[in-house]
């Protein structure tokens, strides 16, 4: 289980070109700008330019995803959280939001008509809670 990221992004809604340098990045861990152009132009039906990704990756930086630093002259880009932590995020984000809902009546109807596979694995989460609340309690 991937737990809570201590570094969260701004903001994890992303735009299709910062999605897909992200997952760039992700993929190869470390990356200049030339590398992450030179992914995107391996398809030969797309078009690009340096500073169009440049923009993106400063603009990833600022809303907290990324890091640069330099090397050897060249400036390498770094995610700040993995693709497994931004999932563990977005996850957790979307279940908030939906428990904010208030109504208790909205949230069992929803829990009610899930399929029993998913009321399975409920299941498992609330009896997971409850083992975590007990190490909490013993501590």
């Amino acid at each position: 289980m991937v737990p809570l990221p201590h570094h969260r992004p701004q903001k994890l809604a992303l735009g299709s070109l910062e999605s897909e340098i992200l997952n760039i990045i992700w993929d190869l861990g470390l990356a200049t700008a030339k590398e992450i152009l030179n992914q995107i132009l391996a398809n030969p039906d797309r078009e690009l330019a340096t500073g169009s990704v440049m923009t993106v990756l400063n603009r990833l930086t600022k809303k907290g995803w990324l890091r640069s630093s330099k090397k050897d002259k060249l400036l390498y880009w770094q995610a700040l959280i993995s693709r497994e932590e931004f999932h563990v995020l977005n996850a957790y984000n979307q279940l908030h939001s939906f428990l904010q809902v208030g109504n208790a009546d909205i949230v069992a109807a929803f829990a009610d008509d899930l399929d029993l596979a998913s009321q399975t694995r409920l299941e498992a989460i609330a009896q997971k809670l409850k083992e975590l609340r007990q190490v909490k309690e013993q501590k």
